[in-house]
């Protein structure tokens, strides 16, 4: 696993592109994409530890952003269509639109944008949208724990976000505008933290090398922990399930008391995450070599 400072201008895949190409491998994903213009923190997976990406994929994130109040776009952000202009922005306060903002944060149903990877019917919406069809994605839930005005330099309007996994900041700064009555976009964009990591910990993409590559277990550490005897861990990684109790006198536990999946490891080093099916933990997703 490694922290990668995405600049703005290339994909995310770009970037997947050059960490593949530097360390010499076609395994490689990412813990949830930028847009081009953003910039920001990337957590990229290689390896066996990709199959390990859905156990961090509700990690919360923090970004750092500016919505420029008074014009809407059709993508929501500075790459789309101008649809509508407003002079509204000039009336407004710095505490009008701190309060705005403020009023954005909790659980609320949110509509992602028309041009972003929902699928609809099974197709990414963003398809859709480039051939001109009408595109309106369901709302989904989502959650924004931190919401404040950093800056009010009219009509851009600086904030600081934490938020859910599958929160759109655009879909955010949308929202903020139509609130204001003046309509709104995301000319900017950096995400500063994934999960327990900060943008400050990253690294250029074409700087990465194998050495400083991170302990992927970090991706299960919300899981309830089993270790693993020498004749267990070889029966893990042949697939084959083992004991929910501990089989190691030294780390014995009478009983695993969790359902779901478990995080097996064997001196201290992660070997696969298994699934609890009755009084064994059947291995679901190996990640250590024989």
């Amino acid at each position: 696993m490694f922290l990668v400072a995405k600049p703005a201008g290339p994909t995310s895949h770009d970037v997947v592109d050059i960490v593949r190409r530097v360390l010499g491998t076609r395994r490689v994903g990412h813990l949830g994409s930028l847009d081009p213009f953003a910039e920001g923190l990337l957590v990229v997976v290689t390896g066996r530890a990709t199959r390990l990406a859905p156990f961090a994929a509700g990690w919360e994130k923090a970004y750092e952003g500016m919505i420029r109040l008074g014009t809407t776009t059709d993508t929501d952000d500075l790459t789309g269509r101008v649809q509508a202009a407003s002079e509204g922005w000039r009336t407004l306060g710095r505490e009008v639109v701190a309060a705005a903002l403020a009023a954005f944060r909790g659980v609320r149903e949110q509509r992602p944008p028309a041009y972003s990877a929902v699928k609809i019917a099974g197709e990414r919406a963003h398809r859709r949208a480039r051939r001109g069809e009408t595109v309106a994605p369901a709302a989904r839930r989502v959650e924004v724990r931190e919401l404040e005005l950093m800056a009010w330099d009219p009509p851009d309007a600086r904030f600081r976000a934490t938020v859910s996994a599958g929160t759109y900041l655009r879909s955010l700064a949308r929202d903020v505008g139509e609130a204001l009555g003046c309509g709104g976009h995301l000319v900017a964009l950096t995400r500063t933290r994934v999960g327990s990591f900060r943008l400050a910990e990253a690294i250029a993409p074409a700087a990465v090398t194998a050495a400083q590559a991170r302990d992927p277990a970090v991706l299960v550490a919300g899981l309830a922990r089993r270790d693993l005897d020498a004749t267990e861990r070889d029966a893990v990684v042949h697939g084959r399930p083992v004991p929910v109790g501990s089989g190691n006198r030294e780390t014995r536990e009478d009983s695993l008391t969790v359902a779901g999946n478990v995080a097996l490891f064997h001196r201290d080093a992660l070997v696969a995450v298994a699934e609890v099916q009755g009084d064994v933990l059947k291995p679901r997703v190996v990640v250590a070599e024989e």
